[in-house]
């Protein structure tokens, strides 16, 4: 079949418009961040190396996300299309930057989900632990994670709508347990304030920058509702307001709970960064045990929710890359009547899941393996951020719309995440293997997501120009929608 005619194929068979309402958008963002899993395993894995300024790392963490998502928005506010960054980078800088940043974007959503896959099958560990069953350690988790992925997989590719209620459900419910039990350690000690960690004791900063890589991973995701472009209502309303409350409420949130948590482990005889479930263990020592297997459970569906939705956000980039014919142009085929992108789900559910298997089976440890795919996540994350950062005032002076705050904005932005790049490469290089590997791991999938680019750019002369003119297309004709006062299509 050739491009023009699948390409054809895909425009009618596409996905929902105008099918999402804000809630159910912002419940995509708010899923990818996965709020309750940070307490549950992210923060113990910052404090390993932040120590006492953990919860500094969660501090700067907001800030940081918050200038990008004013960046973000730079672009929500004006078009909207399921390509994420992608299209946005393609919009500021260019097919070839955009589509290396679609590939980074690719891969970040394709290990934020093994990650938090191993999170998931870590609570259903604890949680059959409560039954006091015991079945051989690697086959249980592989069966768990398996019986998780299929679950997400048949959600994911039935309806938009069901998996982003789920996700947004889960995570209110979760995060509201979790806040109860903070509020209840607070008045237990009195509300007193912890020296240690006011005066940063015993903090390095070589090993602090480890950890706040780590807090930003924590973060990242918060753009996910980007991808929702052709599905939410009203996008350019819903879309940017999603990315923007996302952010500042899950970031009030890791900052109270990096400091409650850190605050509770001092004394015990397991130090938080070693403790299977953290969360549990605070509700034992503070008298309401009756928490700990409720919280376990809303750490075990905040990982799954995430999981979901990192798979719903990763496929869009993809679909969207293989209606524009980066990636084969079957990938950018809709399900007939459900019209969600079921063949880049499946592709995107099977990679997630055959990596954290294939270590698993090889001896590594839950956490480990965590804190490995979460820190090469990190970096496409935060590589496609920098660039968005870079793309926005670029675009702005061609939309003729630039203002001197924007340019200051962005050079506060690209400055604070090049200082987080340069500084987690120097930590992780210093750390040794296997985190010495990661950057090169990154770099590496760059190199060869280029490298077939340029292959294809030879075998089709004219895709570069066609991937523009498909974004440039969706751009005008929220541009005319605007200028009519409206929002989107619908």
């Amino acid at each position: 079949m050739s491009d023009t005619t699948t390409a054809e194929s895909n425009k009618t068979n596409g996905l929902k418009r105008s099918y999402l309402s804000s809630f159910e958008v912002l419940g995509q963002s708010i899923a990818a961040i996965a709020p309750s899993a940070t307490p549950a395993l992210v923060i113990p894995l910052v404090f390993g190396f932040a120590g006492n300024g953990t919860w500094l790392a969660y501090v700067i963490g907001l800030v940081v996300f918050l200038l990008v998502s004013f960046s973000i928005n730079q672009f929500t506010k004006r078009s909207a299309t399921p390509g994420n960054l992608y299209s946005f980078i393609v919009k500021g800088l260019g097919t070839d930057a955009g589509v290396i940043t679609g590939w980074g974007l690719v891969l970040a959503y394709l290990l934020t989900a093994s990650a938090v896959l191993c999170g998931y099958i870590n609570y259903a560990n604890v949680l059959i632990g409560y039954s006091g069953a015991a079945f051989p350690p690697i086959l249980q988790a592989i069966i768990l994670g398996i019986i998780g992925a299929a679950i997400a997989w048949y959600i994911a590719v039935k309806d938009i709508r069901l998996s982003t209620r789920v996700m947004l459900t889960c995570e209110i419910i979760s995060m509201t347990l979790i806040t109860l039990l903070a509020i209840i350690v607070i008045v237990n000690h009195g509300f007193s304030i912890d020296p240690a960690q006011t005066s940063l004791q015993g903090v390095s900063l070589s090993s602090w920058g480890i950890g706040l890589v780590l807090a930003f991973f924590s973060f990242c995701g918060f753009e996910s509702a980007t991808s929702l472009g052709h599905e939410a209502k009203d996008p350019l309303k819903t879309i940017p307001r999603a990315v923007i409350t996302s952010t500042a409420v899950v970031g009030v949130f890791f900052i109270l709970l990096s400091y409650v948590e850190v605050f509770s482990f001092q004394g015990s005889s397991t130090a938080l960064n070693n403790a299977a479930a953290p969360l549990t263990d605070i509700a034992n020592a503070n008298g309401i045990a009756a928490f700990g297997p409720l919280i376990s459970i809303g750490a075990l569906i905040s990982f799954w929710a995430c999981f979901l939705a990192c798979i719903n956000a990763g496929s869009r980039v993809l679909y969207l890359m293989g209606q524009h014919g980066v990636v084969d142009n079957r990938v950018g085929n809709a399900h007939e009547s459900n019209r969600t992108p079921h063949i880049a789900i499946t592709a995107s559910v099977i990679a997630a899941s055959v990596i954290p298997f294939i270590l698993i089976a090889y001896g590594g440890g839950l956490f480990d393996i965590y804190g490995w795919v979460g820190t090469v996540g990190t970096y496409g994350f935060v590589f496609a951020y920098a660039l968005v950062a870079i793309a926005a005032p670029l675009y702005l002076l061609r939309e003729k719309e630039l203002k001197r705050p924007d340019i200051a904005l962005a050079a506060v932005t690209i400055l604070l995440l090049a200082a987080a790049i340069a500084g987690s490469i120097y930590s992780n290089n210093a750390s040794g293997a296997p985190y010495s590997w990661f950057i090169y791991i990154f770099v590496g999938w760059l190199i060869a997501g280029g490298a077939w680019f340029l292959i294809s750019k030879r075998r089709h002369p004219q895709l570069s120009s066609r991937i523009t003119s498909e974004i440039e297309k969706v751009h005008t004709e929220f541009r005319v929608i605007r200028a009519n006062g409206g929002n989107g299509p619908k």
